[in-house]
């Protein structure tokens, strides 16, 4: 007969190991699941499903330009609060939130760099501060990167990425749709290329404007674009709305983009038009 007798239950409490957070992601399409640093290595988008993830201004810098070639513009410019608007939360607060949360002033970077050597001047639109609205700063400094192209005679390119107006600058945000218009009006004068990029989503008055005025307008595949929601366009209309009928893919059958690319291929994309519309230009002429 044993001495000791083997407890009935464990007094002993085993910790499950905790598993790591923030390893990988899960595409919203096919649900595969992908490491991020293999995501990130493929410029975020899902190897088989082709599902692009939403990215930040500064990896669209680092995937689109040649490295070490962007001088950003215009850094110190930040919004201020006109209207001292105060929803559920005061304007200024918020605008604070945007910036501690992204680093950036405003939804807007813009500057100067290059693409396979040649020169562009580029505004880059950051959903992730408040939505990508287009607010007093986020137009002037997509004003001054279109004005800085004609200067110094280059093409412009803006990808935007963007839920609209800023509803907290009320008329002030409405009226750089027509600044930035205007500035465009001038570079076309000038037969200077703008090259509009849509990423998802391009919504509202960012669509109504500059969004939609490119000599070449591209999209990455399946963004959202569009003015006014499908709800409000349904309750408007009466009538039923197709489906997908604000995707890249559709408006493209219809003619109102010229071209879906896959964010892999944009850069040479890019590369091929600016030789087409700015480099063979320039040489011949």
């Amino acid at each position: 007969m044993p001495i000791f007798h083997k407890p009935k239950y464990s007094t002993v409490q085993v910790k499950k190991k905790d598993i790591p957070q923030g390893l990988w992601q899960k595409c919203p399409e096919s649900g595969e699941i992908i490491y991020n640093k293999e995501l990130e290595q493929n410029q975020f988008v899902v190897p088989k499903s082709g599902y692009h993830f939403p990215i930040q201004s500064k990896d669209r810098i680092r995937f689109l330009l040649d490295e070490g070639s962007w001088e950003e513009k215009d850094s110190e410019l930040k919004p201020t609060d006109p209207l001292e608007f105060t929803d559920t939360k005061a304007y200024k607060d918020r605008v604070t939130q945007y910036q501690e949360k992204t680093g950036l002033n405003d939804s807007v970077i813009d500057g100067i760099g290059k693409i396979h050597g040649i020169p562009v001047s580029m505004a880059i639109m950051d959903f992730k501060f408040g939505g990508g609205s287009l607010g007093s700063v986020a137009g002037e400094k997509i004003t001054r990167a279109i004005e800085r192209a004609l200067e110094k005679k280059i093409p412009c390119i803006i990808v935007s990425c963007s839920g609209g107006a800023r509803m907290q600058e009320g008329i002030l945000s409405l009226m750089q749709m027509a600044k930035t218009s205007a500035a465009l009006a001038k570079l076309s004068e000038a037969k200077l290329p703008f090259i509009s990029v849509l990423t998802n989503p391009t919504t509202g008055g960012v669509t109504a404007s500059y969004a939609a005025l490119g000599d070449v307008i591209i999209s990455e595949p399946g963004a959202l674009i569009g003015f006014a929601g499908r709800r409000v366009i349904k309750e408007a209309t009466n009538e039923e709305l197709p489906e997908g009928f604000q995707t890249a893919e559709f408006l493209l059958e219809r003619g109102l983009i010229d071209m879906i690319v896959d964010r892999r291929e944009m850069r040479d994309k890019l590369r091929d038009l600016l030789y087409a519309l700015y480099l063979r230009e320039k040489t011949t002429a």
